[in-house]
């Protein structure tokens, strides 16, 4: 029986690996899966585990205050050294481009146990942006055998770095397998619909105020490492002055934990974020409280990755506050626009979206270049067959 040890440590890599793991539940006559989590994030990490019903084999709890880079590489390293001896896997599975995948692609290869890399492929080719993560991913490109990519763009980027074709399958992106599954729970379920949105105002934002006077809702996510400092304090400055031009338009920040993302927040507007008539600053919602969050929404302005892929699946364009993007699909195809942390351009973008419904509709109709909900089922076909 082969065996299988995924790992990852943060929400966005669990968000993506853990319908990979469903769909590797239903072949347990063929296949042993062994997951371990790092704990790169903690209480966030948790929740999407949660969700999905997945117990972790092994958890190296790597999480503590102030942690940095050296940190985690040294304790994913040396955590799975233990767990790669003791487990013998055939294949280990890493995602994108953390720093967990990193550490674990390059333990995986220190005992010569072949590595597979789910999302592979996606590239800026700026090591500094990104940062981390670009350089994490062209280091696991080098390490692994086996390339899981979620588009022809990703394949051709691994070709061109002289990755064997032969190692690369082209699969659609596992977060828009992931996405599905949500939706589908939250639609088919009454009770959870009002649970999501008794949580959600819980939280801060009372999702109910969108029933009155055609109100619309931007929603807001921030936490890249270089847009730390003047780039978190440009982005609170563009949703003040667009919170002041449009009255009739709610503005909801779920705030990353780390501190460095709100001290710039603060340092805009003040420590009392809870007096605004249309900005509301809440604190970071779980994972299917998001998805909620994301369908009710009317625009996604964010710098992340996942989102990316995950908001034109539900039509929503999507403005990207980052200078680069490891996603040209998503440019080319329409369904995002890059403003980068710019205060005048975040206002523009925003501001031409809420006023002409043309451009709007362009936008939001715009085909998702990421797949079509099936990756994991390509994935395991392709495990099996190995």
């Amino acid at each position: 029986m082969k065996k299988i040890l995924l790992t990852f440590g943060t929400r966005p890599e669990a968000i993506k690996m853990a319908p990979l793991i469903l769909e590797l539940n239903k072949h347990r006559d063929k296949v042993k899966t062994i997951v371990c989590v790092t704990g790169q994030h903690r209480e966030m990490l948790d929740q999407v585990l949660s969700i999905f019903k997945i117990k972790p084999d092994y958890d190296l709890n790597i999480m503590k205050k102030g942690q940095d880079l050296y940190d985690i590489t040294s304790k994913v390293l040396l955590g799975l050294r233990d767990i790669l001896n003791e487990t013998q896997p055939d294949i280990v599975l890493v995602h994108g481009d953390t720093t967990t995948s990193m550490a674990a692609a390059l333990a995986a290869y220190y005992q010569q146990i072949p590595v597979g890399h789910i999302e592979a492929g996606l590239r800026t080719n700026n090591i500094y942006s990104p940062w981390p993560e670009e350089i994490n991913r062209q280091l696991i490109g080098r390490i692994s055998n086996y390339n899981f990519s979620p588009t022809s763009t990703s394949s051709v980027n691994l070709i061109n770095e002289g990755v064997s074709e032969k190692s690369i399958y082209i699969t659609g992106n596992t977060v828009i397998d992931s996405l599905y599954w949500v939706v589908n729970k939250i639609k088919s379920d009454g009770l959870l619909n009002v649970k999501l949105k008794e949580e959600i105002k819980t939280f801060g934002y009372n999702i109910d105020r969108l029933q009155s006077n055609n109100r619309r809702m931007v929603l807001i996510t921030g936490h890249r490492r270089e847009n730390l400092g003047n780039g978190f304090i440009h982005i609170a400055q563009a949703i003040q002055e667009l919170s002041f031009q449009f009255p009739n338009v709610d503005f909801v920040y779920p705030m990353h934990l780390n501190p460095n993302v709100r001290k710039s927040i603060y340092e805009v507007l003040g420590n009392d974020l809870s007096h605004f008539s249309n900005m509301f600053f809440i604190e970071p919602l779980e994972y299917l409280s998001f998805i909620y969050m994301m369908e009710k929404a009317n625009i996604v302005l964010t710098d992340s990755g996942g989102i990316q892929e995950e908001a034109p699946s539900l039509k929503k364009p999507v403005l990207v506050m980052r200078d680069t993007t490891e996603r040209p699909e998503a440019v080319d195809a329409g369904t995002v626009i890059l403003v980068g942390t710019d205060k005048e351009k975040i206002v523009s973008n925003v501001n031409k979206l809420l006023t002409d419904n043309v451009y709007y509709q362009q936008m939001a109709r715009a085909i998702n270049p990421y797949g079509d909900g099936k990756a994991c089922e390509r994935i395991v076909e392709i495990l099996l067959s190995i």
